[in-house]
C-alpha cells in the first residue's frame, strides 16, 4: 500500500517517516513546481494554463474544469475533478488524505480545502480524513472546509465559512463554524 492509500484508509503518518518522505514529498514538490508555472503564466494564456493543468493532474482533467491562477495543490493525484468544476483564484488545497469534487461545483476566490491535521500531543504527526464536494454546489468567496466533511449535491456554503460537519444536500450555511440555515427547495 501506499502513504496515500494509508492517510485515506486512518494511518496517522510521522513526517519524518522515511517512506512518507519518498512519496509525499515527492509529491508536494512535483505539485509545486507546475503550480508555479500555471501561476507564472499570463493569466490571458488560457491555453497554456489549461495544459499546464492537465499535467498537474497527470493528463485527467476533465472537459469545462477550470481553476484560475493563482492556484496551490500540494498533492494533485489525491483530488479528483469533475466536469465543468470552476475555481476563482487563490484556491488553496491540502489534498494529501484526499478529495473529490463532483460535476458542476463553483467555488469563489481564495477557498481552502484542508484534508491534513496535527497530533495534539506530537504535532510532527499527521493525520487526514476525506473531502468530498457533490455535484453542482457552491462554495462562496474564503471559504475553509475542514477534514472530514462532505459538502451535499447543491448545497450553497456562504462567503468567510468555516466548515467544520457536513452539510446536507440542498442546504445553505453560513457562518464560523457553518450552520444550516436554509434548505433550497
Amino acid at each position: 500500500m501506499s502513504v496515500f492509500e494509508d492517510l485515506r484508509n486512518g494511518k496517522a503518518y510521522n513526517v519524518w517517516d522515511e517512506q512518507y518522505k519518498k512519496e509525499a514529498h515527492g509529491e508536494f514538490k512535483r505539485c509545486r513546481h507546475i503550480c508555479h508555472a500555471i501561476n507564472s503564466t499570463d493569466p490571458d494564456e488560457q491555453d497554456e494554463i489549461v495544459a499546464l493543468e492537465t499535467e498537474l493532474f497527470n493528463g485527467k482533467l476533465e472537459e469545462g474544469t477550470f481553476l484560475t491562477p493563482p492556484v496551490y495543490i500540494d498533492c494533485a493525484r489525491c483530488l479528483h475533478l469533475g466536469k465543468n468544476v470552476f475555481a476563482n483564484h487563490g484556491l488553496t488545497v491540502m489534498s494529501v488524505g484526499t478529495i473529490t469534487i463532483e460535476d458542476g461545483v463553483m467555488m469563489g476566490p481564495e477557498v481552502a480545502l484542508l484534508t491534513v491535521n496535527h497530533e495534539p500531543k506530537n504535532i510532527r504527526t499527521i493525520m487526514t480524513k476525506e473531502i468530498r464536494i457533490k455535484k453542482n454546489s457552491w462554495i462562496g468567496a474564503r471559504v475553509s472546509i475542514l477534514p472530514g466533511v462532505t459538502i451535499g449535491e447543491n448545497a450553497i456554503v456562504g462567503t468567510g465559512s468555516i466548515v467544520t460537519k457536513d452539510v446536507p444536500d440542498n442546504a445553505v450555511a453560513v457562518g464560523t463554524p457553518a450552520k444550516i440555515v436554509k434548505m433550497i427547495e
